[in-house]
């Protein structure tokens, strides 16, 4: 499954790219982007595991960039 959010809060693109790679290594995430510039972070997961998968990926947001926040759109 394929959706968008809305990440907000991240300081600089380098920060940005580190969060990329740490949503990377979650399991049952298949592709973790984010665009700094933009704000928005497109995720492919296992649509099965959504609601575990998506409290990994809250977990290691709030663990690389305690500030950020992120909504579905």
């Amino acid at each position: 499954m394929k959706s968008t959010f809305k990440i907000k809060g991240i300081d600089c693109a380098n920060c940005a790219a580190q969060l990329e790679n740490a949503l990377n290594k979650v399991e049952g995430v298949q592709n973790a982007s984010i665009s700094f510039m933009s704000e928005r972070m497109v995720l492919e997961y296992d649509e099965q595991n959504k609601e575990e998968v998506m409290k990994k990926i809250r977990k290691v947001i709030k663990k690389e960039e305690p500030d950020a926040t992120l909504e579905e759109i």
